[in-house]
């Protein structure tokens, strides 16, 4: 729902800043900056696209994880993406993201925002581990149990869909490396 109520903001901003442009300048100089801005952002498609595609071969001639090269890359798609999209304010991003040093400053904000959310994970991970821990748990432990099926049940003399409680002795946790203990 939120991304539904992003792409129609988007789309109200892009259809007023046209309008706007339109007023001022008039229907033909607005059409003439569209198709400028595209085909700009399509010739910077293309170079930075393969600018970055023999970044990737580098890399991967010289053995060395290619990091960024491939979240260039993705900006570049996106940069394009933009670029197709009709409006100004899309052409201005989309070339702003094809451009090399506005892209390194959004790849930077975009690795520190995976760290962050990567750190958050891993905390929640540790939190839940230390939980498990608390409430007497031990790495590895699992529930020994045994699937029943209902037809079985019933032929045993319960009754039909009277669901079969164990006993709190008969379910133990026991270890994977410890044979089962009946």
């Amino acid at each position: 729902m939120p991304i539904l109520v992003l792409l129609l903001i988007a789309g109200v901003a892009e259809l007023a800043v046209l309008v706007a442009l339109g007023q001022a300048i008039g229907l033909l100089p607005t059409i003439g900056l569209l198709v400028l801005a595209a085909v700009l952002g399509s010739w910077l498609l293309r170079r930075e696209g393969r600018r970055t595609l023999g970044e990737v071969r580098e890399a991967a001639r010289m053995r060395r994880p290619a990091d960024r090269e491939i979240s260039d890359g993705m900006l570049i798609a996106a940069g394009g993406l933009l670029i197709v999209l009709p409006g100004f304010l899309s052409d201005v991003a989309g070339l702003l993201l094809l451009l090399p040093p506005t892209r390194a400053l959004v790849r930077k904000r975009m690795m520190r925002a995976a760290e962050k959310r990567a750190k958050q994970v891993q905390d929640q991970v540790w939190m839940h581990q230390q939980r498990f821990n608390r409430s007497g748990g031990r790495p590895g432990d699992f529930i020994d149990g045994e699937v029943i099926d209902e037809d079985d049940a019933t032929s045993s003399g319960s009754a039909a869909g009277t669901p079969i409680i164990l006993p709190p002795q008969s379910v133990r946790a026991e270890r994977l490396d410890e044979p089962p203990q009946r």
